[in-house]
């Protein structure tokens, strides 16, 4: 593939995925408001663009990581936004996590474009992107999976296609309402045995053992919160923003989530102070912090 590959949003996840092209050997420039993202990806051997416009215009590929559903419709729908200056017959791939109704709005916009429309939302871990570990959600058409499918493969090591275009954000909203709501309820679990006097790598192996082992619990929180490293890869704001999007969309198929909203409601609290910015699962720490108790650490007990 010799299409130069314009990667629009270096966040935590964005950064390591457009490096990982850039290892495989894919031409790309990349583009973020943040210098220093830029500067990072500039390094590994990517081409740096001044501006929006200016990396859309090089490139035959463009593919977009953004926090929220307002990024994506400025950045592929403004006047002066990706598909005003790709060229016809280009792929556009968004990876980000949004609702449906902006995932449905741009599929159709790139349609009447005349461009290929990919939505592969990400899963796992920071971690995983740094490894070219990640798993994407796909929806795509047959051509539209074909073209994509070699980014996707140097940026991860799980491809699942789940449907046509829409079905990768659609399948994300599930997946993160797992696993958000999950977080909250390890976050309480822990603070339950926490103050039950037990010991943190016990309770965790004896879920391990049984159905109420969960991903959080056996992978996220022993990597970071129970680590103490609350430094964001997932931050309890975006965790938040997601759950919503879920309950968003459970109220528009008149559907009850009563589970998530009691998360929500929890997030909600926890994003309205410091622990906004921090990693989601520092959701352990601010439950032990309003119940004074003191936060668990795996490194300070024996496993």
């Amino acid at each position: 593939m010799t299409d130069t590959i314009a990667f629009i949003g270096l966040g935590a996840m964005g950064l390591p995925m457009a490096s990982n092209l850039v290892r495989k050997g894919f031409p790309v420039i990349g583009f973020d408001l943040d210098r220093a993202k830029l500067d990072a990806l500039v390094a590994v051997g990517a081409k740096p663009a001044g501006s929006l416009a200016d990396a859309v215009r090089e490139a035959g590929i463009v593919i977009t990581m953004l926090p929220a559903p307002p990024h994506v419709r400025s950045v592929m729908l403004s006047p002066d936004g990706v598909l005003a200056h790709l060229r016809t017959g280009g792929l556009v791939i968004d990876m980000s996590t949004i609702d449906p109704a902006t995932t449905d709005d741009v599929a159709d916009a790139c349609r009447r474009k005349g461009q290929t429309f990919v939505d592969a939302p990400v899963g796992r871990l920071v971690s995983h992107a740094e490894r070219g570990e990640s798993l994407f959600m796909v929806g795509a058409s047959d051509e539209g999976h074909a073209r994509a499918l070699p980014l996707l493969q140097a940026m991860g090591t799980s491809i699942l296609r789940c449907g046509p275009e829409g079905s990768g954000t659609r399948t994300k909203i599930v997946n993160n309402y797992l696993a958000i709501v999950g977080a909250q309820l390890t976050a309480e679990a822990l603070l339950l045995g926490t103050k039950l006097g037990l010991n943190v790598a016990t309770m965790r192996d004896v879920a391990g053992g049984t159905t109420a082992t969960n991903g959080q619990l056996m992978i996220n929180f022993p990597s970071k919160v129970l680590k103490g490293d609350t430094a964001p890869g997932f931050t309890i704001d975006l965790a938040h923003k997601d759950l919503m999007l879920a309950l968003a969309a459970a109220s528009q198929q008149r559907l009850g989530l009563p589970v998530g909203q009691a998360a929500a409601s929890a997030l909600g609290a926890a994003r309205g102070g410091d622990y906004a910015g921090r990693d989601f699962s520092a959701l352990l720490d601010y439950a032990c912090e309003i119940a004074g108790v003191a936060p668990p650490r795996l490194s300070l007990q024996a496993s």
